[in-house]
């Protein structure tokens, strides 16, 4: 069954309630709960952020989208071990295209583990993933669960909250052996997993909080109350761990709109909706047309290409502003399409690039297990991003080598599928990023040098397939659609194309370079745009004639370039760590003195600024500004 705009009760509430300029929250929430046979969670004004009617409007009719495509869905899927993480959302969301009987036969079956649960009534509490449906299930569609089931998982949750399920030893498995897959119970055992990314950290906390608080178990709650205040304040502080990352930054984020909609202590709430807009507002500064750009933590080269990572599929809900349409909705939109949570008007803002350009952003980023003693002392990466009229370039650089980080990446304008991806690495993978051991790069505004020293790895680029591509004066031009590139090879045989496989791919063509010399390597490039270098012929004739590459010193890793507009960047390669000495039109960039999360190269630090252990986030973007502190003790404070 698919539905219609005017056969969607949540969608005709909104269009009929909103008017012009902001949006009452409150009261649409409210009607909708007249109309619709489920009930979203009611949340005080002072917890909201207010959106427009022409925000909402879209945001709705995206919501439509998703819950079309999933709607009369013939298979959810499997309830085994951690599989609920997609077939909990569908029935939800099929649910909410009306085929209400069948979602929830499904969603209170009995768990096929559940002779490994006997100790939580046979419900599945152990999964990270599972916990993150299981939440929105009790809590939100739990009015149409049979009686007896629904008291199961209240009897459950009891006996799972009574103590700290991470410290308690499985009934069957203990503490687990080590062995299996790394999502068995028998590796760790515990009554709870205890995998320790971000994102799993996420829904394990949230959920032990919300199911001892409903469950009064007390000592258990506050425990987990301080869990979650330590996550939040490092968001604020030092940072996520897992940041931006292309695959799993959805994946934190639904289960905060969990604690967001349901937790009753104001304090939680609170910290709730803290963390929902610092994802938010990270989440509008690397998303760009249903792009999702770079750097990023834990890429694994799927979603170089508009609409393709899942964290831009999942924050396309909120931001939008693509051609493409969205052919496969991440199953985490149920969280937010059945949230009462919006993101910050600037945040929005940040995603629609609704601020004054160029400017450059410099941010830093914490190492990956950021809770581990000595980990938050210092970042463990420094990132440079650069916004143009009609691009954004980001690149990375940190002491060490890291194989699932995307170091380098460009996303441009294109009209007719959002955003074009301009793309490097080193190494055998075409697509697949990662900071391999020996690049060092560095970064002034549209100016990047990307060299490491001699080895046998091939630099490898990614083009859309219909970019023109030149060779002239031995330097490398790729024209898109309104942004252009120019890249001088450094010690590169002429590039090679090479066949690409991934059928997300089709429409990109893929570069191999080898290296010439028994020397350092790598390119140079430099990007220009109609509004700075007028056309792409003057671009080229510019680089040509007023560019100037210095390669004197190329044996002892020293690389001196100026571009076309007389501004200049030297990397001189460290031997000791891979943190390069970068010097920017004649000043040394000191990597100690750039620890701010969020430091906007402007004198009113517009758009974003976040400083490093300070807590306070500004953001000023699109007309609206937007503050929000998390204390050094760990509190929430609001702004007005």
């Amino acid at each position: 069954m698919k539905l219609s705009i005017l056969s969607y009760p949540l969608i005709l509430t909104l269009l009929i309630s909103c008017s012009s300029g902001l949006i009452n929250t409150t009261s649409v929430t409210a009607e909708l709960n007249q109309m619709s046979s489920l009930r979203l969670p009611e949340v005080e004004p002072k917890y909201r952020n207010q959106w427009t009617d022409e925000l909402e409007r879209n945001y709705q009719k995206r919501a439509l989208e998703i819950i079309n495509f999933y709607a009369g869905i013939k298979s959810y899927g499997s309830a085994y071990g951690e599989n609920e993480k997609r077939s909990y959302p569908r029935a939800m969301l099929d649910f909410l295209a009306g085929n209400e009987e069948k979602a929830i036969a499904f969603l209170q079956q009995e768990d096929p583990q559940a002779e490994n649960h006997q100790h939580t009534n046979g419900i599945d509490y152990y999964y990270c993933f599972t916990l993150k449906g299981q939440i929105r299930k009790y809590f939100l569609y739990g009015k149409f669960l049979d009686p007896d089931y629904k008291q199961r998982m209240f009897e459950g949750a009891k006996k799972w909250t009574k103590e700290d399920p991470l410290t308690r030893p499985h009934p069957v498995y203990g503490f687990g052996d080590g062995s299996g897959r790394d999502w068995d119970i028998s590796r760790r055992g515990r009554w709870v997993d205890g995998r320790n990314t971000d994102n799993l950290r996420a829904m394990r906390e949230t959920s032990i909080y919300l199911m001892a608080e409903e469950t009064g178990n007390e000592k258990t709650r506050l425990i987990y109350k301080e869990k979650i205040q330590r996550y939040v304040w490092a968001l604020y502080h030092i940072g996520m761990g897992e940041w931006d990352s292309e695959v799993y930054h959805g994946h934190t984020f639904a289960p905060y709109l969990n604690l967001y909609d349901f937790a009753k202590d104001p304090e939680v709430k609170l910290l709730a909706k803290a963390a929902l807009d610092w994802m938010s507002i990270a989440a509008g500064i690397k998303y760009y047309r249903g792009g999702w750009g770079g750097p990023v933590k834990r890429d694994y080269g799927g979603g170089n290409v508009a609409m393709g990572s899942s964290a831009a599929r999942t924050f396309w809900l909120y931001f939008g502003q693509t051609p493409l349409p969205n052919h496969r909705p991440e199953t985490d939109s149920l969280f937010l399409i059945t949230s009462s949570y919006r993101p910050p008007l600037a945040a929005v803002a940040l995603a629609h690039k609704q601020f004054k350009k160029p400017v450059e952003i410099f941010s830093s980023k914490p190492l990956y297990e950021n809770w581990k003693p000595g980990n938050s002392d210092e970042p463990g990466y420094w990132e440079t991003q650069f916004f143009g009229h009609s691009y954004q370039m980001g690149s990375l650089a940190a002491k060490f080598a890291d194989g699932d980080v995307a170091p380098f990446k460009l996303m441009a304008y294109n009209s007719r599928r959002g955003v074009d991806y301009f793309l490097a690495n080193t190494g055998k993978n075409l697509v697949r990023p990662g900071k391999k051991s020996g690049d060092q790069i560095g970064q002034y505004r549209n100016l990047l040098i990307w060299l490491r020293p001699p080895s046998q790895a091939n630099f490898n680029f990614q083009i859309p397939e219909n970019a023109l591509a030149e060779i002239e004066d031995n330097i490398w031009f790729f024209k898109l659609e309104k942004t252009w590139l120019a890249v001088h090879p450094i010690n590169l045989k002429q590039y090679q194309e090479v066949k690409n496989h991934k059928e997300e791919y089709t429409q990109e063509k893929f570069l191999t370079a080898e290296r010439k010399e028994d020397n350092f390597y790598g390119f140079i490039l430099e990007v220009g745009e109609e509004e700075y270098n007028g056309s792409y012929q003057q671009f080229k004739d510019n680089i040509k004639q007023k560019s100037r590459l210095d390669l004197e010193k190329l044996t002892r890793g020293v690389v001196n370039y100026q571009g076309s507009n007389q501004e200049t960047l030297q990397l001189i390669y460290n031997p000791l760590n891979l943190l390069p000495m970068i010097i920017r039109n004649g000043d040394l960039h000191q990597w100690s003195e750039n620890f701010a999360l969020y430091n906007s190269q402007t004198s009113d630090k517009s758009p974003i600024f976040l400083d490093y252990k300070q807590g306070k986030l500004q953001v000023k973007a699109g007309g609206y500004r937007f503050e929000s502190e998390v204390s050094k003790e760990r509190k929430v404070v609001t702004f007005p």
